[in-house]
């Protein structure tokens, strides 16, 4: 495990009406500080990635589909730097990932249908304290390639 990162189980509340799927409350021990939350649909195959936060802390969840998310530890003074971390995450393996800043990170698509990935970031959006790369950037470890073609970026 990445250093840092924290893997939380979810709740998920089913009955015959539908479904509640608990994310991130503010007396949560994970929860830092409220930014933003957005929502972002990826298609099978697809690779949305690499992106790095130099201060935004994300907390991922995916409720709707599947997604395999990569984290890869960079961070100068980390005891885990060098290492990839690989989550499957969706409605059946429903957990909130926390990715601190300075981890690139990474999803693809997985399964027959979209993806719906929801993030609940310490800071609003700041382009200026992102950082993108090409998923297959060879700075990185990894290779999307074991899922087929590589779509997207």
């Amino acid at each position: 495990m990445i250093d840092g990162v924290r893997i939380d189980p979810l709740r998920r509340i089913t009955d015959e009406r539908g479904a509640i799927f608990h994310m991130l409350r503010a007396d949560d021990p994970a929860f830092e500080r409220f930014g933003e939350v957005y929502f972002s649909f990826v298609h099978p195959g697809w690779v949305k990635g690499w992106h790095l936060h130099k201060a935004m802390t994300l907390n991922y969840a995916v409720p709707l589909g599947r997604i395999q998310l990569v984290l890869y530890d960079d961070r100068v003074d980390s005891p885990t730097r060098g290492k990839v971390q690989e989550i499957e995450l969706g409605a059946d393996r429903y957990a909130r990932v926390r990715v601190p800043p300075g981890v690139w990170n990474g999803f693809i698509g997985l399964g027959s249908s979209d993806a719906m990935v929801a993030n609940c970031a310490t800071l609003p959006h700041d382009p200026s304290e992102i950082i993108r790369i090409p998923p297959e950037d060879p700075s990185i470890p990894y290779s999307w390639r074991r899922f087929g073609e590589v779509k997207g970026g």
